[in-house]
């Protein structure tokens, strides 16, 4: 059989002992935020792994290899933490900003993003506003939150945005062609895909999403290219459940995505005064 270029990606979010101090504050965020222990236990398991993280942007995409990847989503403080236990080992990561809320109270200001990429790390968009349905929104409205979302950091950091993570998880034809067309060239989901794919010129990428009750057994597993058929079919399964029981979903998406009033104060939104 020959050989095949598989990329093994995990997508994290908060790690911090204090669920307040990172990140948003609503339930929906609660299961994805890992102790500060925990995540060095699953460090460990990378660590022991057949290939060591790399970037995105350092694959050659023509051969044939295994590749494994680390991203963190949202931009919350505990973000400099993340990194710094990433270069305490050598390894890099993928750092995806929801650009609204740089500076706010639970997330990078400037300086730090700033820091991430100082230190090698990849900076991205995990979109301006953070939809939580991001396949029900319109084609314009998707263009605009890559758009912005990519403007910022790009006057932020002095180049350009050419990565990100769909907010939410939610896919489509239209969300990954959207990515293709802002110009992005790597797009992290949240199906538990070990093969990329391609829109346009734009590599679209799968991931595994650790929660807290994620084992570093799991971990040593999936970081191993073992089980990632059985995490893909609970997701589609889970994807399909959110499809037909639709308005059920949206439901419970309101519900969850509910932030405490402390939390929402002071959040800025260029798409909602234009």
């Amino acid at each position: 059989m020959q050989p095949e270029l598989k990329i093994a990606s995990f997508g994290y979010h908060d790690v911090t002992d204090d669920a307040t101090s990172s990140g948003f504050e609503r339930p929906a965020a609660a299961p994805y935020k890992l102790g500060c222990d925990a995540f060095r236990g699953h460090l460990d398991r990378f660590a022991a792994a057949p290939c060591a993280p790399t970037l995105a942007c350092d694959i050659e995409w023509s051969r044939p290899g295994r590749h494994l990847l680390l991203t963190f989503d949202d931009g919350g403080k505990s973000a400099v933490h993340a990194a710094d236990e990433l270069c305490r080992r050598g390894w890099r990561g993928h750092f995806f900003i929801v650009t609204s809320r740089i500076g706010n109270r639970t997330f990078l200001d400037a300086s730090e993003i700033r820091y991430l990429r100082s230190c090698g790390h990849v900076i991205g968009s995990h979109s301006h506003t953070h939809p939580d349905i991001f396949r029900e929104q319109t084609v314009d409205q998707m263009a605009e939150e890559w758009l912005v979302s990519c403007d910022t950091l790009a006057a932020l950091l002095g180049s350009p945005c050419d990565a990100a993570s769909v907010p939410g998880g939610d896919i489509s034809p239209a969300v990954l062609q959207s990515a293709a067309d802002a110009g992005l060239r790597y797009l992290f989901t949240s199906e538990a895909w070990l093969r990329p794919r391609t829109v346009d010129a734009c590599r679209v990428l799968g991931r595994f999403a650790p929660k807290t009750s994620t084992t570093p057994r799991r971990v040593q597993e999936l970081a191993q290219f073992r089980g990632w058929g059985r995490a893909r079919a609970v997701r589609e399964l889970k994807v399909l459940a959110h499809r037909v029981l639709a308005p059920v979903y949206r439901w419970q998406v309101a519900r969850d995505t509910r932030e405490r009033p402390s939390a929402a104060d002071g959040v800025g939104s260029s798409l909602a005064r234009r």
